[in-house]
């Protein structure tokens, strides 16, 4: 049993994931709402709050940390460090929230609403 191993497998290859995870917070930071499963929903949540937190500080250095995070995103960055800062600017974390639907049709997967707060 492998111990200390941390993140979900999510049933892909590690690049397949990671890029479905990149994509899948670009997806939540555009559209401030998104249906996904259960499992990727708590794994993006991280990652959005991370982008959050770093548009936060407002400087150079985050900024060049969020573009190479998602490079080919340039208004998703204004966003960020604009609407989402000013928005976010009096809480500390808890950027995002999970609301269960319910189960899907084809395979019963737990499907989510993950949502900014």
């Amino acid at each position: 049993m492998p111990h200390r191993l941390a993140g979900r497998r999510l049933g892909r290859a590690s690049d397949h994931r990671l890029h479905m995870l990149d994509n899948l917070a670009v997806s939540v930071l555009r559209y401030e709402k998104v249906r996904t499963t259960e499992a990727k929903a708590k794994e993006v949540r991280g990652r959005v709050d991370h982008m959050i937190t770093l548009a936060k500080r407002g400087d150079l250095s985050a900024r060049r940390l969020l573009v190479s995070a998602m490079p080919d995103e340039p208004l998703i960055i204004d966003k960020l460090m604009g609407e989402l800062a000013t928005k976010y600017a009096d809480r500390d974390s808890g950027y995002t929230r999970i609301v269960k639907i319910g189960p899907r049709l084809g395979d019963a997967a737990a499907i989510v609403q993950i949502e900014l707060v």
